[in-house]
């Protein structure tokens, strides 16, 4: 019998044959934003360019994404904050020394901080396993010293990892991370030192996949989140799911495109049936399903 190469991390489990269980409030539609939010090195190292793609780094690059943090990521604030929504940040360490004004702005917010290496320019997959651990040891470290709060939870620049990173992480300290987007409801994951919780994020609902990758507009992205909402929130009927929305500021930040996503998350916050929707973070859904008894949430 061919046996291919695994992972060993999770067991399949189809949906319909798994526990039910409902969120806090008897709510069925967890609902989570995640906010990227990066810095890149100049003319250097890695960084998605829908003009150049796959072509080395250029200063017009640096600047496109420059915009995100001038601009874009304060346009986004400003809307989280209009429509009283809570956010997940996965954040780069080095934008705690290159953008205080963003930090305070995090604080003030009290959102969730989740560690996102150290900038989206480098790939963890290119460490030895002690170079990895380091890396991650100096993000939890730096986030903790300028959130004040220190990260439970990661998602890896550009949701990507080595073959150890789940077992560095849970050694770390960390409970649970963001980058299998393999399923809509939390999943247990096996690393060599205990359980690890894979909480959903989105590879298809990511505006940096969406319309950067794959060339779609900014209302074509709205539309998509209104209809990954509704069909969540039906579906949600006969089971707790997770619906989580990737946002990155130097992409939904431009203003052609923050039209659309304002009118479709407004469009999710002013639901007729939103009392069946828990509006809260990564972290949030993390602790709760920590506080289940053994088995309800699948391994």
């Amino acid at each position: 019998m061919l046996k291919l190469p695994g992972h060993g991390r999770y067991s399949y489990t189809s949906i319909n044959a798994r526990p039910d269980y409902s969120w806090p409030g008897g709510k069925r539609l967890a609902f989570y934003i995640a906010l990227n939010i990066e810095h890149f090195a100049f003319n250097a190292g890695l960084g998605m360019d829908p003009t150049n793609r796959g072509g080395p780094q250029t200063t017009r690059n640096f600047a496109w994404r420059d915009y995100g943090n001038r601009i874009g990521n304060w346009r986004l604030f400003d809307l989280l904050d209009e429509l009283k929504l809570p956010a997940s940040i996965l954040l780069n360490s080095s934008v705690c020394y290159n953008y205080p004004d963003i930090i305070e702005k995090i604080r003030k917010r009290g959102d969730d901080v989740l560690g996102h290496g150290r900038t989206n320019a480098e790939l963890l997959k290119q460490f030895w396993e002690h170079d990895e651990a380091q890396v991650i040891k100096e993000v939890t470290e730096i986030i903790e010293k300028h959130i004040g709060v220190r990260p439970t939870g990661w998602m890896g620049p550009g949701a990507l990892e080595s073959n150890i990173t789940p077992d560095l992480l849970k050694e770390a300290g960390y409970t649970h991370l963001l980058d299998w987007p393999f399923d809509d409801q939390p999943v247990w994951m096996k690393t060599r030192t205990g359980p690890l919780l894979s909480v959903p994020y989105p590879l298809e609902l990511n505006d940096a996949g969406t319309l950067v990758a794959r060339d779609h507009t900014g209302r074509h992205f709205a539309d998509m989140i209104v209809d990954q909402f509704e069909e969540m929130l039906e579906q949600s009927e006969k089971q707790p799911l997770v619906f989580a929305l990737s946002l990155h500021g130097f992409i939904v930040g431009q203003p052609f495109r923050l039209r659309p996503l304002r009118q479709a998350i407004k469009h999710c916050v002013d639901h007729k049936r939103n009392g069946q929707v828990w509006f809260t973070r990564a972290g949030e859904i993390a602790k709760y399903c920590y506080s289940l008894p053994q088995g309800i949430v699948q391994s």
